[in-house]
């Protein structure tokens, strides 16, 4: 790109503080950053039908891993918010079968086939936000503590199962490079409205 070109580049003004303060002023200005755009949605909402079967199987995945590290595994052992059953004593007593671990395995269920079956309105900017929100003391139980570490490894985790489960729909090569960088994209929004309630 030329010196010349570059000086024609029109400049947007963005509101900084406002990004931090406007749930939907924020989520707009990640999505025309990052570059989420319909076609993104639309690719999508079209693998919905093929990878809802196998939302279960990413599922227990994702709690085989998380049930890998003590650092992760612990923070089933404290009442989320929501449940109101039986609390295992410790990580030993502690399995994938335990009522607690059911019951947020039904909850990542249900989010992950909401990235793919939902309007992306601010009802939704509002769900994903609060799946930040809901791993800290600001929301749900005032216990539970993610460190962020924690969030970002899981988050690492998820977008490399689900690239990895479209590359095995066999799908075209255009549609399945079209729907992996939706994803992408989608997740990159996700994880900043994890982040974003981490800052001091």
């Amino acid at each position: 790109m030329s010196q010349a070109s570059i000086s024609e580049i029109a400049v947007q003004e963005i509101d900084e503080a406002r990004l931090e303060s406007d749930l939907q002023y924020r989520f707009e200005y990640l999505v025309e950053f990052i570059g989420f755009n319909e076609e993104d949605a639309a690719a999508i909402r079209a693998s919905a039908e093929l990878l809802a079967p196998l939302v279960p199987s990413l599922v227990d995945a994702v709690y085989v891993k998380l049930f890998s590290h003590d650092a992760t595994k612990r923070h089933f052992l404290i009442r989320n918010s929501g449940y109101e059953g039986t609390l295992a004593k410790d990580l030993e007593a502690l399995s994938l079968d335990d009522p607690q671990v059911q019951y947020r395995k039904q909850h990542l269920g249900r989010y992950l086939e909401s990235l793919v079956t939902r309007d992306y309105d601010p009802k939704f900017v509002t769900y994903l936000d609060t799946v930040g929100a809901i791993h800290t003391p600001k929301a749900g139980s005032a216990q539970l503590e993610v460190p962020l570490v924690q969030m970002n490894a899981l988050m690492g985790f998820v977008a490399d199962a689900v690239i990895a489960t479209i590359q095995g729909l066999q799908l075209d090569t255009i549609t399945e490079a079209k729907t992996i960088r939706a994803f992408n994209k989608l997740l990159w929004i996700q994880n900043d409205l994890i982040t974003r309630h981490y800052q001091a």
